[in-house]
């Protein structure tokens, strides 16, 4: 019985390690994670961390796939019980707004694209991963927007995702610096625009 519970036991002990980990990358992102400070944070030894993460890049990098989890939860996976096209692509995007309003003391995500951004190595790597795969999943759902009529038959999926993921960009950033509520509002105003231009 001892064996059987053991590997459930140190699953749920990384787990918790990884909860604190997020935590504290969301104020001092990835690079601001330090095994010293996450032991002291979890009451656990430096060596009782290291024997979850090997590392101190393996546990930005399991901090970096649970900011992706998190975010597909919460802005993804929701939406897709909206029909296909323009009604789910805009779930998306209200969906994304409500993470960013959640968000706006640190988005694990973002900071790691701008720390990693002129690097080389696995992070950079696993942030260009990570970035890359959710453009995909708005350029696809943009073209289910196109497939059902939606969106003009011309559309250039990719450049109407990267407007979107600039949209987006500005409101994280002037909805931390001046303030959610205004930030919103003129985002939201720009995107009612955005789709306008790409129904004709």
């Amino acid at each position: 019985m001892t064996t059987a519970t053991q590997p459930s036991k140190r699953a749920s002990t990384r787990e918790t390690i990884l909860e604190h980990a997020y935590a504290l990358a969301r104020n001092e992102g990835l690079e601001g994670l330090s095994i010293g400070t996450l032991a002291i944070d979890v009451g656990m030894s430096k060596s009782g961390v290291f024997a979850h993460f090997g590392s101190r890049e393996e546990l930005q990098l399991a901090v970096l796939d649970s900011g992706r989890q998190r975010f597909m939860t919460k802005v993804l996976i929701p939406a897709l019980a909206h029909p296909r096209g323009l009604p789910r692509l805009r779930a998306i995007v209200a969906n994304w707004f409500e993470w960013s309003r959640e968000h706006q003391s640190g988005c694990v995500l973002l900071s790691a694209a701008s720390e990693y951004d002129g690097r080389d190595g696995a992070l950079h790597d696993g942030v260009v991963h990570q970035q890359a795969g959710w453009r995909g999943e708005l350029q696809k759902a943009v073209g289910q927007a196109v497939q059902e009529g939606h969106l003009g038959a011309r559309i250039d999926a990719a450049q109407l995702a990267f407007e979107i993921y600039a949209l987006m960009l500005g409101l994280h950033h002037d909805g931390g610096l001046f303030g959610f509520d205004e930030a919103s509002r003129r985002t939201t105003a720009a995107f009612e625009r955005l789709w306008h231009s790409w129904q004709s």
